[in-house]
């Protein structure tokens, strides 16, 4: 896969256990009930001028990362090394990363990673530099900004704006946030919300929300990675949401509980101007802050009307005299969490199970299908919840496209091909416990934005396997192991890529363009698939190719079918139109599809060879000998991707109007001096020019090539640019737009 993988660099960065680690302390205030002001960091995209949308590209979303090395030096000590760019940017938030490397003739002042286009909404990242392949990694921020997350400092936010995303923007007026200290000499400490227009002297009081937060997380993190003042000031001020006061209590406390009714309550009511009602109280909480929520319910039933779980569960029984009393007194009573890579899905799978038993009545938001135990789930939640506090009850059912909490059948480690996909989408992979002593393993594959590779970390189990499991779209996908910087094949996974032996692949079902047409068509709706050798020009070696025949083939069919050459790229083979592309399932969806002319499909091997000479003299003729296809013009394609748009290109300069459609897919070069062009416009119905955007590194190329063209009069078609780098999500979808108009009048 060198053509897919030209700058992968020698070995990975590792991250080290510092992005979880809590290191800024919280200064103590005296004074009980007392407040002061805060100051969130809070930008349109991002306040890390490191990071920056990447300038006129033709696709938006696709940001830069900027390191300047000398910074790096200045933050960790290091004068070199791998840097990496490491945050939620996989699939469904997975924490994953990116290398970040010195753009060629750069002399390695700065270190660069470019990855999109994103999906509007919110990203967390950090950088990081390992010096040396067996070095810990040392995670850093730009030393040039004010830290965002009070208790992880290394960490940043990156908001895409956006369609879908408007509920997380900043509101012109986005209410305030305030610190609370309360407790004895005012040892603990709450950030408070309080909403556009708050008024103390209203002759209402507010009603007031109560958030506490997983273990691990720091209560700030609702307002700093949650983005809780955008969430509930647009709610606020779009009337989706009734004005209240937020308290985010600090709930990593022994007492905290207790604290919550005793303490923090009765503080925050002196404090702001707070409805004393319990039908205008909520409460709610992540992980271990829901279960500490749900603990109240059943200990201090009716001192909130109101309470959410999000990704937690309840380990108390609950008896039927005590499911009546929360009944009356509850108001409402909603479960949250996210897919099966939720670590707290089973969790919640329990907990609804068990209110169900007990009759407690409560309101299940579902499975979000898109995410897992992640903020991107958590503040989806917050938004939910909100909204159905302190007013009538809307539609109480699951939020949209979520799914029911039901119980997963997890195959028990090595027992089961590897990644097996659940019927969710939820993909897991596995490497086995050969690798137990291994201090680091990553997925390196196709799942970052557009295609990109990213590598993804492994979680060490009990029998000293590693697992990773995320939701992956519809599509075709490829995939090694990284152990310790060494590739490594899942052995576990029977599909092979034959030069490229630590691949494997494999799909994944979904409706997406990708997934629709790289899904497997029912046998007896598939073409064939066949092997053809023909002796090469090189040496006069015996070479193979894969040839695709339509479904009802006939060989004697009075006319001859049309023909499509189809080149592979550079440090790849015949073999990866088949193995990797996908080409046979994305011809049999077409055929079922019938959006496709019945053709022939040649995919020849054209490494090291006189292309133009051996597709002429070798390829062309031994396909003509052995398939009933044409050797008319009109009925003749040759199309290749990167290298074989090259091979495609010299084809057309050398011999035009031998073949009548022309296709080349992140291609280079310009015209020649010496091409005939009256000759190449006559004799080509169909010359389309395909293109990943700036992260493709032929894309300058191809639009000199595209400048050339034009300059010279060569007619042509250049397709929207694909989002996506070098790589063979662009190649697919190249494919599939360029085959239905293959060999059709007015193509």
């Amino acid at each position: 896969m060198t053509e897919t993988h030209a700058r992968r660099t020698a070995w990975p960065y590792r991250p080290g256990r510092t992005m979880l680690a809590a290191v800024a302390a919280v200064a103590v205030a005296a004074g009980t009930g007392a407040f002061l002001a805060a100051s969130p960091t809070e930008a349109a995209v991002s306040g890390d001028p490191w990071v920056a949308e990447l300038p006129d590209n033709p696709i938006e979303n696709v940001y830069r990362f900027t390191v300047p090395r000398e910074a790096m030096t200045a933050a960790t000590g290091i004068e070199d090394g791998q840097v990496t760019v490491q945050g939620t940017f996989g699939p469904g938030g997975t924490w994953t990363e990116f290398n970040a490397d010195a753009p060629r003739g750069s002399g390695g002042a700065d270190r660069v990673a470019v990855f999109g286009p994103l999906e509007p909404g919110v990203y967390t990242y950090q950088y990081a530099v390992r010096p040396a392949p067996d070095a810990d990694a040392v995670a850093f921020s730009n030393p040039g900004t004010e830290p965002e997350v009070t208790a992880r400092p290394h960490l940043r936010t990156l908001f895409v704006p956006g369609p879908g995303a408007e509920w997380l923007a900043d509101a012109a007026d986005g209410g305030a946030l305030r610190t609370l200290r309360y407790g004895r000499g005012g040892s603990s400490e709450a950030l408070v919300w309080t909403p556009p227009g708050y008024d103390a002297d209203r002759d209402e009081p507010y009603p007031a929300l109560y958030l506490l937060q997983d273990a691990g997380q720091s209560h700030r993190e609702w307002a700093e990675l949650g983005r809780l003042r955008q969430i509930l000031g647009n709610l606020v001020l779009s009337g989706d949401a009734e004005p209240m006061v937020v308290v985010m209590a600090d709930g990593d406390r022994p007492t905290a509980q207790r604290d919550l009714t005793r303490t923090l309550l009765p503080a925050a009511q002196r404090a702001f101007h707070l409805s004393s009602d319990p039908d205008d109280r909520a409460v709610a909480g992540i992980g271990r802050g829901a279960g500490q929520a749900l603990r109240t319910l059943v200990t201090d039933t009716g001192t909130f009307a109101s309470v959410g779980a999000f990704s937690g569960g309840l380990d108390e029984r609950i008896d039927r005299g005590k499911a009546r009393q929360i009944n009356r007194r509850t108001d409402l009573l909603r479960v949250y969490g996210g897919n099966a890579t939720d670590p707290a899905y089973d969790d919640v799978v329990a907990l609804e199970a068990a209110l169900t038993r007990a009759g407690v009545e409560f309101r299940s938001d579902g499975s979000n299908p898109a995410a897992g135990g992640t903020w991107d789930t958590w503040r989806e939640n917050l938004h939910d919840f909100a909204g159905r506090l302190f007013r009538p009850a809307g539609d109480d059912g699951p939020g949209a496209g979520h799914l029911p909490f039901a119980p997963r059948e997890v195959p028990a480690p090595g027992t089961a091909p590897t990644p097996w996909v659940d019927a969710n989408g939820v993909v897991t992979f596995e490497a086995g416990p050969e690798f137990a002593d291994a201090s680091r393993v990553t997925v390196w594959g196709n799942f970052g934005p557009a295609g990109s590779w990213p590598r993804t970390p492994m979680e060490r189990q009990a029998d000293g396997s590693w697992r990773l499991s995320m939701p992956l779209e519809g599509g075709s996908y490829y995939y090694k192991f990284e152990v310790e910087g060494v590739d490594q094949k899942d052995t576990h996974n029977p599909t092979s890529v034959t030069n490229e032996p630590a691949w494997s692949t494999f799909t994944v079902e979904g409706d997406t363009l990708r997934g629709r047409y790289t899904a497997q068509v029912p046998a007896a709706e598939r073409g064939e698939v066949g092997v053809m050798g023909y002796a090469s020009t090189a040496g006069e070696e015996q070479r193979s190719a894969y040839v695709w025949t339509p479904p009802g083939y006939d060989a004697d069919r009075a006319e001859p079918y049309p023909v499509l050459y189809l080149q592979h790229g550079g440090g790849q083979t015949w073999t990866h139109w088949i193995e990797v592309g996908r080409a046979d399932r994305i011809l049999d969806n077409h055929f079922r599809n019938g959006t496709i002319e019945p053709m022939v499909v040649v995919m020849a091997n054209g490494n090291g060879v006189d292309f133009p000479l051996e597709m002429t003299t070798r390829i062309a003729p031994a396909a003509e000998e052995r398939y009933n296809i044409s050797t008319e013009p009109s009925g003749r394609a040759l199309a290749g991707l990167s290298m074989g748009s090259g091979h495609t290109l010299s084809t057309l300069w050398a011999h035009p109007g031998e073949f009548g459609y022309i296709g080349v897919m992140s291609t280079f070069g310009t015209v020649p001096a010496g091409a005939d062009v009256d000759a190449v416009n006559a004799g080509t119905e169909l010359f389309r020019v395909y293109s990943g955007d700036e992260q493709d590194f032929t894309y300058a190329p191809t639009l000199a090539l595209v400048d050339s063209m034009e300059s010279r009069g060569v007619e042509h078609e250049f397709a929207p640019i694909i989002a996506g780098p070098h790589s063979w999500d662009v190649w697919q979808k190249s494919l599939i737009d360029f085959l239905p108009r293959l060999f059709t009048a007015g193509s």
